[in-house]
């Protein structure tokens, strides 16, 4: 899902999971459900599916409050946050704000904002800027034409509450009971709820709730509650929204003085995002270089990941190439830092044991990861007892 889609309904802006992307954010959250429940006209659940799919928005901008409550151990939560940085880090636990401004396919712009500054996604027309205050760096982008099929190549971008509902309705099925609870305020407007249920009993996810604005029908509210639970592990909400066009200005970036400015052609460019110069090639830290290598040896083995099973029941598999699987994970780690970390976090997981084999599980809200000991993965929001499942099936 890119953040500067040209769908209709210009599925970025909506709050979703950016919104999986602090300022008072949990308590502004929390008093969006203690308002009095508007009087709508009424409309079924295939109604509103249909509304979500045709809506049509010129422009819009507002300020979107992202909560992520997976219930992960407190070591993985720490360590994600460190290697992901204080912004990107919250999307795994805790809380972000991020502001969004749209006034078209090609004019978008999101602001995600820490305690010491906010790294910003300018898209206008073809030139696209990512900048960091904190950092005091900037890149530049130049898009591409359209490519031979007259789509529009776009970055992708954090994920916010319109993406988020995409991903949801794109997996009802059967397996889905689709229902419209109560009537909502949001951010100063009335909204509809379409309650997505999934009937695999695998699935940790007890509900779906997805606010529709009751007259632009975008969603203003994306909520992910885990079974039995009663309080939404990751919600993404619209605490302020305007429907009103954004100036142009908006869209306009001119780097600050003192800003390292990047520059990357239409392919990246020598200079550009995913490569380095030669100069920067010959720097370069010897543990990312590695990990760069190992990684690409997953990329190119057959297979590596693959999903298993559909619906509400699919999971993950993560097969490592036969010279990573033959070696031990303590001689993976070398002499790298974050390599032993990772490695200490994994022992201190529970073991587990069974036809499959053995290894090390680690259990949360909304996620089950299965780490055997012959080096698969295997991860989805199930129980641990549909990994074991796949695990045996898989063997």
């Amino acid at each position: 899902m890119s953040v500067f889609t040209s769908r209709p309904a210009m599925r970025w802006l909506v709050p979703t999971a950016a919104a999986a992307v602090l300022i008072g954010g949990g308590a502004a959250i929390g008093a969006l459900a203690a308002s009095a429940d508007p009087v709508l006209p009424p409309r079924s659940a295939e109604q509103l599916l249909v509304d979500l799919q045709t809506a049509e928005v010129d422009g819009m901008s507002g300020t979107v409050v992202h909560r992520a409550e997976l219930g992960l151990p407190t070591a993985l939560t720490l360590a994600g946050k460190v290697g992901a940085g204080e912004g990107l880090g919250s999307l795994i636990d805790g809380t972000q704000t991020l502001r969004v401004w749209y006034a078209g396919p090609d004019q978008a712009r999101l602001a995600l904002v820490r305690t010491l500054g906010e790294t910003d996604v300018i898209r206008n027309g073809r030139d696209v800027w990512v900048w960091s205050s904190q950092q005091q760096e900037a890149t530049h982008i130049t898009l591409p034409e359209h490519d031979d099929t007259g789509a529009e190549l776009t970055p992708e971008a954090y994920v916010t509450p319109q993406a988020a509902a995409d991903q949801a309705l794109a997996a009802i099925d059967d397996s889905t009971e689709v229902s419209v609870g109560r009537s909502a305020e949001i951010a100063g407007r009335t909204a509809y709820e379409l309650i997505l249920t999934p009937r695999a009993e695998e699935s940790l996810v007890g509900e779906i709730r997805i606010a529709i604005d009751s007259v632009e029908y975008v969603p203003l509210r994306f909520a992910v509650y885990p079974a039995g639970g009663d309080r939404a592990a990751v919600e993404t909400s619209f605490t302020q929204v305007s429907f009103e066009r954004p100036d142009a200005e908006q869209f306009v970036f001119n780097p600050p003085p003192g800003t390292t400015v990047t520059e990357a052609g239409e392919d990246g460019g020598p200079d550009g995002i995913g490569q380095r110069p030669d100069d920067a090639q010959q720097d370069a830290d010897p543990e990312a270089t590695a990990m760069e290598e190992f990684a690409k040896s997953w990329a190119d083995s057959d297979d590596a990941v693959r999903t298993v099973g559909s619906g509400w029941a699919s999971v993950l598999v993560v097969t490592p190439p036969a010279e990573a699987a033959d070696s031990a994970p303590e001689a993976d780690a070398g002499d790298s830092p974050a390599a032993a970390e990772a490695l200490q976090l994994l022992g201190n997981l529970p073991e587990v044991s069974g036809t499959w084999g053995s290894g090390r599980l680690l259990s949360s809200t909304l996620l089950t990861v299965l780490v055997t000991d012959d080096g698969r993965i295997f991860a989805g929001a199930v129980t641990p007892e549909r990994l074991y499942e796949v695990a045996d099936e898989t063997r």
